[in-house]
């Protein structure tokens, strides 16, 4: 019998927020990188020198409302939603297991775009910021409407993550479990091998759309640059050529490996405390 869906959700959901309390720091300079470009070094450096340590846990509390929101559903809903789509058997075409990590990433970034923009506003900016006042600040200057800015960059970027995410951790695990090196698909270095080796491969798939993403959620309303997805993409290739749309690739691996990592572990041993089976 599967287990109820709110056990997977609230299981998912606290494996995301333990995550990204450790993991918030790699994310402000990642998305630093993206809006102002320069060096990882010099990012870290000015960071330090002009705003202090807490610069690196800017827009933390905006992280764990869209960990709790986004996470908890695209990480929660994969095991349902692959029985749906006729994904639940081990031996399941890698594409039906992408396609049930995109519905589920789709369903949570509608869910939790509000506060993907509030975050990514939030640790971009160099001056004090508040939750609060950044969502006073958006409402007033944008609206409603703020609060979705970059939904289509947002939500084919949470298709394609969560989609590469769950279906390759289900691949390597896999892969892992049957070359014997370790044990079996509860063996937590298991785990942890097929996680990192997901977190590479989503970051090649996901980080075109995650500048796109940044540049999107942090433009002015004063300043309209892009006026979507597609338009992004292409002046973003127009000025930097292919590779802008990897700046910050190193970053976002340094962040998604660990993030990846972590959190897939986490969510199995969350699972497996309240009595589920194994991913």
């Amino acid at each position: 019998m599967a287990p109820p869906l709110y056990l997977q959700v609230g299981a998912a959901g606290a494996s995301a927020v333990a995550t990204v309390t450790f993991i918030h720091p790699i994310d402000v300079v990642k998305t630093r990188l993206q809006v102002s470009g320069g060096a990882i070094g010099g990012v870290i450096g000015s960071a330090m020198k002009n705003e202090g340590p807490l610069a690196f846990y800017k827009g933390i509390n905006a992280a764990w409302l869209r960990e709790a929101s986004y996470t908890s559903l695209r990480l929660g809903l994969y095991e349902p939603i692959k029985g749906v789509v006729g994904a639940k058997d081990k031996d399941a075409h890698f594409l039906k297991k992408f396609a049930a990590g995109c519905l589920a990433g789709a369903i949570g970034s509608l869910v939790g775009n509000p506060f993907d923009v509030l975050k990514t506003r939030m640790m971009a900016s160099t001056e004090g910021t508040s939750f609060g006042a950044e969502a006073k600040s958006l409402m007033e200057s944008q609206g409603v409407a703020g609060f979705y800015r970059g939904i289509d960059a947002n939500i084919s970027r949470a298709m394609v993550l969560n989609g590469t995410k769950m279906a390759c951790y289900d691949e390597c695990k896999q892969a892992v479990v049957k070359a014997g090196t370790f044990g079996g698909p509860k063996d937590i270095l298991v785990q942890a091998v097929s996680a990192f080796g997901a977190g590479f491969f989503m970051t090649c798939t996901v980080a075109p759309f995650d500048m796109v993403r940044t540049k999107l959620m942090n433009q002015p309303p004063d300043k309209i640059e892009f006026t979507g997805f597609v338009d992004c993409f292409v002046k973003v290739v127009k000025k930097d050529g292919p590779g802008g749309l990897y700046r910050g690739f190193f970053p976002i691996w340094a962040r998604f490996a660990p993030t990846t990592t972590l959190q897939l572990i986490f969510f199995e041993r969350f699972r497996a405390a309240l009595g589920m089976d194994s991913l």
